[in-house]
């Protein structure tokens, strides 16, 4: 992953770009984005790894219904290896729209709060594993915790996930505001998730690339604006990804124009 100062973060990215997921507060959509962009690049013919980095409340396995025999906790405690707690999903990268998801502790909360330690750990884990993907996707969790911040800094590609409610945007720009306090040349993008209509979410990214420009001096790009679909709260439901369960879906088409934007825009890959 990038790193102005590659040692005190312990991710360095060469071919395998990391794209750090996150939000300034929860419900957003920022998981459900994680999955159904790991499926669209995976669908690119990627080799994708997912990685739940939402340490307090890690949920990817809940949303797609699966039991991972292993998780980052037995990582942590050196009962087995990074590779043995990887989990395939949608028979893994070996199948088309398949990718393999690195899960947290799911319903429990053990891992909120990491030690430093801890976090160069998962850290070195990561980078150690990251040579055999195209792309790992880090899906953190929301607001400001020392564990989000670490790996939001520490990425090539950081993905604030926000919506039309005011409270999200302000949350968003908070997030905004610490990340380039910590790493000054650091360029989020921004996906408006849930817009009424793409001309609506295309007005709410303008307000606040004008307020970010105006009081933090840069401009966020606008990585993609997805429209409130309500098939996507029903592939939810069935815990199955979206254009599996609805292969025609608008808000995947919009998630698929995303990862395009990602794969081939230098810009989106520092």
């Amino acid at each position: 992953m990038h790193s102005g100062d590659q040692s005190s973060h312990g991710l360095r990215a060469g071919s395998f770009p990391f794209v750090a997921i996150a939000s300034g507060k929860g419900g957003v959509g920022k998981t459900w984005l994680s999955i159904t962009l790991a499926h669209a690049f995976a669908r690119r013919g990627e080799r994708v790894l997912l990685a739940d980095c939402d340490f307090g409340l890690a949920n990817i396995d809940v949303q797609l219904g699966l039991r991972p025999q292993s998780d980052l906790s037995a990582v942590l405690r050196g009962w087995i290896s990074v590779e043995d707690a990887i989990t395939p999903v949608n028979g893994g990268p070996s199948r088309q729209g398949g990718f393999d998801l690195l899960p947290g502790h799911s319903g429990s909360g053990q891992l909120a709060g990491l030690k430093p330690d801890d976090l160069a750990q998962i850290a070195a884990a990561l980078t150690r594993i990251a040579p055999y993907y195209d792309r790992v996707l880090l899906d953190c969790g929301s607001g400001l915790d020392a564990g989000v911040m670490r790996f939001a800094c520490a990425a090539d590609q950081t993905l604030i996930v926000t919506t039309e409610d005011p409270t999200a945007l302000t949350d968003a720009y908070a997030f905004s505001k610490v990340l380039r306090a910590r790493r000054p040349d650091a360029i989020p993008g921004v996906v408006i998730n849930m817009a009424e209509t793409r001309a609506s979410g295309r007005r709410i990214y303008d307000q606040f690339a004008k307020a970010c420009e105006n009081f933090l001096k840069f401009r966020p790009s606008l990585c993609g604006v997805i429209c409130r679909d309500p098939r996507v709260g029903d592939a939810i439901r069935a815990q199955t990804i979206l254009p599996v369960r609805h292969p025609n879906a608008t808000a995947f088409e919009e998630v698929a124009r995303l990862a395009a934007a990602l794969s081939h825009d230098p810009r989106l890959s520092l």
